[in-house]
């Protein structure tokens, strides 16, 4: 079967010892090359990032921080992190950062714990609105924990209504606004949010886990200079691997490192940390700038090509790597166009559409973004035809097997796995 670098590294001797687990390995490997990939938080890393997953540092116990570990031995793990923390402030242009978190939730659990005690009150994104669960759903520890006050967008544009904001932090005196979306494709004005923090004497938190590539592209606005805290993940747009991370001011960086060591986390991943040093320094590159704006051009292309095969794009269309269709209009649930599109080889994902009538497990919408197909070198005509696919797809069932054919033959499917940046 051969190893090299789509396998990972020493793959050869994973296929003798445990051939059971490479056959997951390649079948996933071989599930990527085989279709096309429009799930929004996902991207493929480099190798570069992926050798460092795979590097000695997975072994290495280090609780703590650089120069004050818990654990002898941590001096040249201690300069793996203080890389990532380093290209990581000048990457983002931040006072300080933490980069230990395992996850996205990871960060805004310790965000949290930095900034508010059980029961205090925060205003945050409505989870049906494109919010994420971290921001006061019932079903998570931030809707248990915390006094949560949800705002949304408006019917009538489906964009934030900054004014219902402004109303409900002035009435409910939030200790924390939490802005940032999971599925919500327009750009956020951070600006208007830090008046409305500043005017209620509230902390901003940004969660930019979809948007920190391109944040760190500059390609749309950055949340950095406006939000106190920003919470993001390391893969999604800035293509790095699987983790999470908090950037804030200095005024708040030792609350920010004792809430991720001690108080939420032990040892840090030190391996992971070691990538998100590599995925800092690739994003740094001239390169990674022109992938961004590809991502965006990308999304736009197939957000019009969907709208052309009778899918509605909510807020009208997109200023970012995703787009929100709803599918009412072709006459099925989201959940039927993700399970009709999944057997022709396109991975989307269903997803709740504002004022939803269908229940959070069938959903009105799907959701689908750019960022591995455009890491895979497909361009605006490439997206066009994955959008007629797409709508065959979900519009002619028994057709299915005939569009993933046409799937597997698209010339830029063919091409090379991964491009090396």
């Amino acid at each position: 079967m051969g190893g090299g670098r789509f396998y990972g590294p020493d793959f050869e001797l994973l296929e003798e010892r445990d051939p059971e687990l490479a056959r997951v390995l390649l079948d996933e490997v071989e599930r990527v090359r085989g279709g096309v990939q429009l799930i929004a938080s996902e991207n493929l890393t480099s190798p570069a990032v992926l050798a460092a997953l795979g590097s000695a540092l997975s072994d290495k116990y280090a609780e703590g921080y650089p120069g004050n570990r818990y654990y002898g031995g941590c001096e040249v793990v201690d300069r793996a992190e203080r890389l990532a923390v380093r290209r990581a402030r000048e990457l983002f242009g931040a006072d300080h950062a933490n980069v230990q978190p395992h996850s996205g939730s990871s960060a805004n659990l310790a965000a949290y714990a930095a900034l508010l005690q059980p029961g205090d009150r925060m205003l945050a994104m409505a989870l049906q609105h494109g919010g994420h669960l971290t921001h006061g759903s019932r079903a998570n520890f931030s809707g248990r924990w915390f006094d949560v006050v949800s705002y949304g967008v408006r019917r009538d544009t489906e964009l934030i209504d900054y004014d219902e904001v402004r109303d409900l932090a002035l009435r409910h005196q939030p200790k924390v606004i939490v802005c940032g979306a999971t599925s919500y494709p327009r750009l956020i004005d951070f600006g208007v949010l830090r008046g409305i923090a500043d005017e209620v004497g509230a902390w901003l938190l940004a969660d930019a886990a979809h948007p920190m590539g391109l944040m760190a592209a500059g390609v749309i606005p950055s949340a950095v200079p406006y939000a106190d805290v920003v919470t993001f993940t390391t893969h999604k747009t800035l293509r790095g691997p699987r983790g999470g991370a908090i950037l804030c001011t200095d005024e708040l960086a030792g609350r920010i490192d004792r809430a991720v060591f001690p108080f939420t986390q032990g040892g840090p991943m030190m391996h992971a940390v070691a990538a998100k040093a590599v995925a800092f320094g690739e994003a740094m590159r001239p390169e990674f700038a022109a992938y961004a704006r590809q991502v965006i051009v990308n999304a736009r292309a197939l957000c019009d090509a969907l709208a052309a095969e009778g899918m509605r794009p909510v807020t009208g269309g997109t200023d970012t790597h995703l787009a929100l269709l709803d599918v009412r209009g072709l006459g099925v649930t989201g959940a039927e166009a993700e399970s009709r599109c999944a057997a022709a080889g396109i991975t989307l994902n269903r997803s709740a559409i504002p004022y939803d009538p269908e229940p959070p497990g069938v959903t009105s919408g799907v959701r689908v973004g750019t960022p591995c197909v455009t890491t895979q070198g497909f361009g605006p005509a490439d997206l066009e035809k994955v959008g007629a696919l797409i709508g065959r797809a979900v519009r002619e069932p028994e057709k299915i097997a005939e569009v993933g054919d046409e799937v597997r033959t698209l010339p830029v499917i063919r091409q090379a796995y991964l491009r090396q940046y």
